[in-house]
């Protein structure tokens, strides 16, 4: 499928993901997500598609946010259907077996902090800011950004982020546990890429079924997620990466898993 707005490039498996709107800071209008949710789907269900890493085209932005312009003119339905819009690609991301590691490279503001949110973890550049600044445009986060940040930092810290409207450096986001590293802009998708690799190497099944063990089981109470965790562990012995990781330990030779 031909992309207006975004760029997909697979290298060995590990497929950079951009958005590429560097004229508008890469902000996510109603098409840029038709596209967007369009390509996650593609990549889920391409077995060449081991591990994604998202990010933004340019230097200045990984994403600066909805697109404001647009959302200018629209009505209350309008608003209401394209914060869906929105939270429907968060959602599906979350639902990934694929790994999703978001590469912010700039600017990550309002919808695009939310897209960082919802990849499965976060690298980004020592010039990057990030923040969710809705409130100072009248409305608030809609793709979102409400329900992951305080899920991923607590109440506290994500109530004066969307309160206030501020900006913070990505340093303070590597404190805060909202970025899992901080690199220099030119070391950045090396880095990230080093990280997708090692992802790419081992058994891809098993990190699937974490992601799932993870994602379902902060929904349910302890005794729940540890019931479904040894559900899914139980399944993972039914396959022949388990045999091939497990037997190539044993013969002390690096395995070879084929994602099955």
């Amino acid at each position: 499928m031909e992309y207006k707005n975004l760029l997909i490039e697979n290298d060995n498996g590990i497929v950079t993901l951009t958005i590429n709107r560097p004229q508008a800071l890469n902000s996510l209008n109603s098409e840029t997500l038709t596209e967007l949710g369009c390509a996650l789907y593609q990549l889920e269900y391409d077995p060449a598609a081991k591990v994604i890493i998202l990010t933004g085209a340019g230097e200045k932005a990984f994403v600066a946010g909805a697109d404001i312009k647009e959302m200018s003119e629209m009505s209350a339905y309008e608003g209401h259907q394209f914060g869906r819009k929105g939270q429907n690609v968060m959602l599906a991301m979350g639902k990934m077996r694929t790994p999703l590691i978001a590469v912010v490279n700039g600017f990550a503001l309002g919808g695009g902090l939310e897209l960082a949110l919802g990849c499965d973890f976060i690298y980004a550049s020592a010039k990057a800011k990030l923040g969710f600044p809705e409130v100072t445009l009248g409305i608030m986060p809609g793709f979102g950004g409400t329900q992951n940040l305080p899920r991923l930092i607590g109440p506290n810290r994500a109530n004066e982020l969307i309160f206030t409207g501020k900006i913070i450096t990505a340093d303070k986001a590597l404190v805060w546990g909202i970025a899992n590293e901080v690199f220099p802009p030119e070391e950045l998708m090396a880095r990230a890429k080093e990280t997708a690799a090692a992802i790419a190497g081992v058994g891809l099944l098993g990190v699937a079924y974490a992601k799932d063990a993870i994602a379902n089981g902060l929904n349910m109470t302890k005794e729940d997620g540890f019931r479904y965790e040894a559900s899914l562990f139980g399944v993972l012995f039914a396959t022949a990466d388990q045999k091939e990781g497990m037997g190539a330990f044993v013969e002390k030779r690096k395995a070879a898993f084929t994602g099955k």
